[in-house]
């Protein structure tokens, strides 16, 4: 298995392709390149991880190995994604490793890095650090130059403190209207912060599933309806007026009705931006994979909306530029700039009940103020030696007369729906997303980009 190596950092499975010996190469430059733009020769990083059974093993191997490298290392063991994220700037870091391969099954690890603001690392800093791996350009100190260790496990607890501090986070109507939550953890960390954010707001009767930090994901880990048949049948079977899913970094809400039906992961972006803009208008950002929906809503408050290049490095950097006040990605990433710059589910949840209390909605109520829109996800293999950009300069003049972007790939905007054309860095496929007022429209639109492809490159 080959390690996936990128600008935000590795990943691969344990024991194939993500080995001891490069988990510390990518630790070691990683530490090597904060120490050389930070201009500092002892640096203090904080890590965390999901609960992956290769997990705690990982960990004490970075933790280790930046130590080595003149790093003071504050642990905070079993942590999400975004509590990590936001302890950084909390602790006045310059850096952060988070241990977690997000959405993969339970074979899978990694690292992903982040920078002094608690943010994942730009193009270019990850493209540095691709250069120092490759070159083997890091040291180690001496034994009087060895970096501390420290754990810290309050981090969760200030994470949430400041949820509830959010002007918009209206814990006294969610309390009002007694809510009765599902939630399943999927057997990481979210078993421990979504009970703990749960009472913090005042959920007095919840229907855990999964919940037990163990790392033994009870069904494929990525929050997709069709990995999601148990967290259904227990919204039903319990009348929850509401049902939450989270990935095992807990940076992705899905949200399931008080029906067991899917809200929908495009979704849980929309419905939160829609009441935040509801009370403070502004700009919004998503990726161009993203329905169109968040636009339509945006627009109906007075805002503008804007589309980024996929991956949310690229989502917040679009964000900071036109000053969004709510963003985030399709895949169920709610990113709200008055707390953080990072996708959190935990937020989500707290904004989304607040939304519901207010709204004196159900969730199939609320879902239906929004509107429908469908995505096709398909895939096309290409022929040996084929050029993507000759391949897109040809679909472009196909389509000279619609709105396109290629900023990232290739999207075409039409009447009722879009295009996205983007080539894997992993596979010889292009992956073509559509989406449409219904499935068969989305349908047609890809079966006819697909058809023009065929033409070239198939």
């Amino acid at each position: 298995m080959t390690l996936i190596k990128s600008i935000s950092g590795i990943r691969g499975i344990i024991g194939d392709g993500l080995t001891p010996m490069e988990i510390i190469r990518f630790t070691s430059a990683y530490a090597a390149y904060i120490k050389m733009t930070s201009g500092k020769s002892r640096i203090t990083i904080v890590v965390g991880r999901d609960a992956r059974v290769s997990g705690k093993m990982v960990s004490a191997m970075v933790s280790s190995t930046l130590m080595s490298c003149s790093a003071d290392v504050t642990d905070l063991g079993l942590a999400t994604t975004p509590t990590v994220e936001m302890a950084v700037t909390d602790l006045k870091a310059d850096g952060g490793i988070i241990i977690t391969a997000s959405h993969n099954p339970a074979q899978w690890n990694a690292l992903k890095l982040l920078n002094a603001k608690g943010e994942f690392l730009s193009a270019a800093d990850g493209e540095n650090i691709l250069a120092l791996v490759e070159k083997n350009e890091f040291s180690y100190a001496s034994y009087l130059e060895l970096g501390t260790y420290q754990e810290d496990h309050g981090q969760l607890d200030r994470h949430i403190s400041k949820i509830l501090s959010l002007p918009l986070v209206n814990v006294p109507a969610i309390r009002q209207a007694n809510f009765r939550v599902a939630f399943d953890a999927v057997n990481s960390v979210g078993g421990i912060a979504l009970p703990a954010l749960l009472e913090a707001l005042g959920i007095k009767i919840s229907f855990p599933l999964n919940a037990i930090p163990d790392g033994l994901f009870a069904h494929n880990p990525e929050p997709l309806p069709e990995n999601l048949t148990e967290i259904t049948q227990v919204v039903r079977e319990n009348k929850a007026d509401v049902g939450f899913v989270v990935d095992p970094d807990v940076d992705r809400l899905a949200i399931v009705m008080e029906d067991g039906s899917f809200f929908g992961e495009e979704y849980t972006l929309v419905a939160v931006a829609d009441y935040i803009l509801a009370q403070t208008p502004g700009n919004t950002v998503s990726n161009l994979s993203s329905t169109r929906a968040l636009k339509d809503v945006t627009e109906k408050h007075g805002g503008k909306y804007f589309a980024s290049a996929v991956g949310e490095v690229n989502v917040v950097e679009m964000m900071k530029k036109h000053q969004a006040i709510i963003g985030g990605e399709g895949n169920g990433g709610v990113i709200y700039p008055e707390l953080h710059f990072g996708r959190d589910a935990l937020a989500g949840i707290a904004l989304f009940l607040s939304h519901l209390a207010l709204s004196g909605k159900s969730c199939t109520g609320l879902r239906k103020t929004y509107p429908d829109y469908f995505i096709s996800k398909n895939k096309v293999t290409l022929k040996p030696g084929a050029r993507p950009e000759e391949l897109f300069n040809r679909i472009k003049e196909i389509y000279k007369d619609f709105q396109v972007n290629d900023s990232d790939g290739l999207k075409i905007e039409f009447d009722k729906g879009w295009v996205h054309l983007r080539q894997s860095n992993t596979e010889p496929i292009m992956r073509v997303y559509a989406e449409g007022t219904s499935i068969e429209q989305a349908d047609q639109y890809a079966a006819k980009i697909i058809a023009d492809i065929s033409q070239w490159a198939c």
